[in-house]
């Protein structure tokens, strides 16, 4: 078990390190506070037509991202009432967790290092989907490309979307600081 009050996670040693420099002398910051840094990172599962079927789904879907955000999930519910999807206000729909400090910089360490690689047919992530504000939005089709998701276990295979959100003013600062976090960009 590590000792978490010694523990820093290597994202984290990098950043301070190497990262903040090289973008420092990348866009000529007169200052330490203007360097982009990570400021959060947004996990979110739906369940869509299978949450209607059987309300154990999102219940489902809360516990395997759980177990991949290493924090608790919180259930997501319906905001209003759709008829055509048999939807009701309040209806379970799928989970939701936000990563901040250590356990992000670890969650995107493992994203990176261990998840992309095992995605089948994988040219990396694309390049265009910033926001235009510096936050970065992809989405995985199989969570189980998570090593702590056992897929013998597996009741359902969901979709994942992933929220870096960033304090970079300009996608170009963003993409930079992925860059140098080792994030595959394809374009």
């Amino acid at each position: 078990m590590l000792d978490s009050a010694n523990y820093t996670p290597r994202l984290r040693t990098q950043f301070r390190e190497t990262i903040r420099a090289a973008l420092k002398e990348e866009f000529g910051y007169s200052n330490d506070m203007q360097i982009p840094r990570l400021d959060k990172i947004v996990l979110n599962i739906g369940c869509g037509a299978e949450a209607v079927k059987d309300s154990k789904k999102a219940k489902s879907a809360q516990e395997d991202l759980t177990m991949i955000a290493g924090q608790k999930a919180l259930v997501t519910n319906a905001k209003n009432s759709i008829a055509g999807f048999r939807v009701r206000e309040g209806m379970p729909m799928g989970a939701k967790v936000t990563l901040r400090g250590d356990r992000m910089y670890d969650f995107l360490d493992r994203l990176i290092t261990i998840a992309m690689p095992r995605i089948r047919d994988f040219r990396g992530v694309s390049g265009k989907s910033f926001d235009g504000r510096g936050n970065y939005a992809m989405g995985l089709k199989e969570h189980i490309v998570f090593p702590e998701i056992e897929f013998d276990k597996v009741d359902e295979v969901w979709g994942m979307d992933i929220v870096i959100a960033t304090t970079a003013k300009t996608d170009a600062e963003a993409k930079a600081l992925l860059k140098h976090f080792n994030m595959p960009f394809n374009s």
